[in-house]
This record gives structure tokens, sequence and C-alpha cells, in this order.
């Protein structure tokens, strides 16, 4: 495929990613190996989807202990429970759109931001209504992590056009980079009134799972992206914004090393399950 019907091909040849890529699948494939996915996979998915909800919305403003997000059940109470309660519920939605999404990415991010709001279905009014839908021109956008320059509404739908173009084309850049670039360019576009960091970092998940790098779910780069802290993501993803191949390279490898992060923590879940403390 030419570079010009596949534009992410290229960023795989920027200086580091290649080794970013080799890191992450050497990583992956060392838990995927772990004995105790042989028998309990279906617990490592679970805890690796409550442990990337609870970081993700700690990116979000929210930074909770793990052990208040498990024994929650309120989530509608205050700003920090509802951007728990909305990060919980785009991780378990997620496993449902994988098959939708590379026929249709923008059907999944709209569907990402009705599950993150808590609404089963858009409005009536249709437009009238802010949920479920890219935002039009003069409509605010509350997103408490990303100060950066808002686009304006037409650049917003043409460059989700853009993306769900790449997405349905598919190509040969891996999985590392496709992840990196829909993760950076849903924060830098910011298309949604609300819960962008958290739609941008769920559609992230839903590529690593859907291209067969992460099938169980059980390498969360949620996880990572807060254990490096608030300040190294905003950095790397400034370097996404720049556009430039250093900046491009920063934020891939920030990623995976946000994957690599991720690993690491069930691979500790799959040593608690072993030794039966957990």
């Amino acid at each position: 495929m030419s570079s010009a019907s596949d534009p992410l091909a290229a960023l795989g040849s920027l200086p580091g990613v290649a080794e970013s890529v080799d890191s992450v699948r050497k990583a992956v494939d060392r838990v995927y190996g772990h004995r105790v996915m042989r028998r309990r996979s279906g617990e490592i998915t679970s805890e690796a989807a409550l442990r990337g909800a609870r970081a993700s919305a700690a990116l979000s403003g929210a930074d909770w202990a793990l052990e208040e997000v498990r024994r929650r059940t309120d989530f509608g109470a205050e700003d920090e429970a509802r951007t728990v309660g909305a990060a919980l519920r785009l991780t378990a939605e997620a496993g449902q759109l994988l098959s939708i999404w590379r026929q249709s990415p923008m059907r999944v991010l709209a569907r990402l931001h009705l599950v993150a709001c808590g609404v089963a279905a858009p409005a009536a009014d249709g437009a009238a209504d802010v949920v479920g839908r890219p935002r039009l021109a003069g409509e605010p956008v509350d997103e408490p992590l990303v100060d950066l320059p808002l686009p304006g509404a037409e650049e917003v739908a043409g460059r989700l056009d853009g993306l769900s173009r790449v997405v349905i084309a598919g190509g040969s850049a891996p999985a590392l980079v496709t992840a990196a670039v829909v993760h950076g360019e849903l924060l830098a576009l910011r298309p949604f009134a609300s819960y962008n960091g958290l739609v941008a970092r769920a559609a992230e998940r839903i590529v690593l799972i859907n291209s067969g790098l992460d099938p169980k779910a059980i390498c969360p780069a949620e996880v990572g992206h807060a254990e490096q802290g608030t300040e190294a993501y905003l950095k790397a993803f400034e370097g996404y914004v720049s556009g430039t191949a250093e900046g491009m390279a920063e934020w891939i490898g920030h990623c995976g090393r946000s994957i690599e992060l991720g690993v690491r923590e069930s691979t500790a879940v799959c040593e608690a399950l072993q030794r039966g403390a957990a």
C-alpha cells in the first residue's frame, strides 16, 4: 500500500518507533504466556478493565483509590463520581463495539460519548442535544485536562472524517502507531461537549484489542498513562499536536511505555493469583 493510501505507515519509521513497537510486542507476549493466563484469563481481563477505568478517570481529574472504585455503587452524586462512573461504563462498552469499529468508527465514537454521559440513546430532538454527536460551531467543551486551543467545528468534522477513512482502510501500520494516532487525534480535536479524554483512551483500548495486539484486553494502557503522570502525558501529547516527526515519535513512544506499564500491572495480578493472594 502506498504512503498516500496508508498515511500511518510512515510513522512506523520515525526514530525510536520501531524499537517501541518491538518492546511492546515482547512485553505483551510475555504476559500472554504467563501460566495463570491459561486458566484464569477472564479474571485478568476483569481486573485490567477495572484498573484501566480507574486510571483513565484519574487523568480526567477523579483520582480515586482502586478499592474505592471497586467498592462504590453510586457514581452519580458529584463530578468526580460521575467521571469514575463514565470511565467504568466506557471500559465495559469497549468490548461490545469491536465488530463495528472497522466499519463505522464514527458510530462507535458517538456510542462511546452516549455511554460516558450515561445516556441510552440520542435525544428525540436530535441536534438540540449535545450528547452523542460532534460539537457544532460555538458550542463549549468541558475538558479539564487539556488547555490547548480548541479546533473549530469545521476542522473537527474534516479531521474526524479523515481519521474514520484511515481506520476503515486499515493498513500496515503497527497497532501501537494506530492506537496512538487515534488517541492523540481525538484528544486534540475534543469533538464532544464532554468526556473527550475518557473517549480518546477508550478508543485507544478498542484499537489495541481489535488489532490483535491485546485480544483479551489485559494490557491497560490507561494504567501506564496515569502512572507516568499528568505532566508527562501532556508533554508527550503536545508533541503529537506539534505534528513534527520528533513530537509524533515522542507521543508514540509514550503510548508504548504506557502499554508496557499496563502489562506490568496485569503481570502483578497474575503473580498475585498464582500465590493465591488475589
